[in-house]
């Protein structure tokens, strides 16, 4: 029990950095330059804003270990959106200018899993759950 806790912890936090830095990274490039992309790709330009904020706080909660599976489902329907609207035209190791969408895939797998699983070692979200807490307590 505790080195799969253990996994997810490493999955969570991992998958909450990458997130996080992808969406900060849209609004310090320059969240107009963003949605004008959506744009070409037939979505509304305020799909930025959702996506990038969706990308910071989701990845912050992920870190912190707070909705862990609501932000995993978030994240997995964020990757499968991705994946179908930009990447799979450019094929899985992509087309020389942009990355095809085998990271893409990674991302997905790990968020599903989160959603799936869920991950409690070192976990906001056990300060208010203390039963599956003494679970883990008790497995290690």
């Amino acid at each position: 029990m505790l080195k799969h806790e253990i996994g997810a912890l490493l999955l969570r936090i991992t998958l909450g950095a990458i997130f996080f830095i992808h969406g900060v990274v849209k609004f310090q490039g320059g969240i107009e330059n963003t949605a004008g992309w959506f744009e070409s790709l037939g979505l509304p330009g305020v799909t930025a804003y959702s996506v990038a904020l969706l990308e910071i706080v989701g990845g912050i909660l992920l870190i912190v270990g707070l909705a862990t599976r609501l932000v995993g489902a978030l994240f997995a329907l964020l990757m499968i959106g991705a994946t179908v609207k930009v990447k799979l035209a450019v094929g899985f190791l992509g087309n020389g200018q942009m990355a095809g969408y085998e990271l893409d895939l990674a991302f997905l797998a790990i968020a599903v899993y989160l959603a799936i699983n869920g991950s409690k070692l070192l976990s906001v979200g056990q300060l208010f759950f203390k039963k599956e807490s003494n679970e883990i307590k008790r497995a290690a």
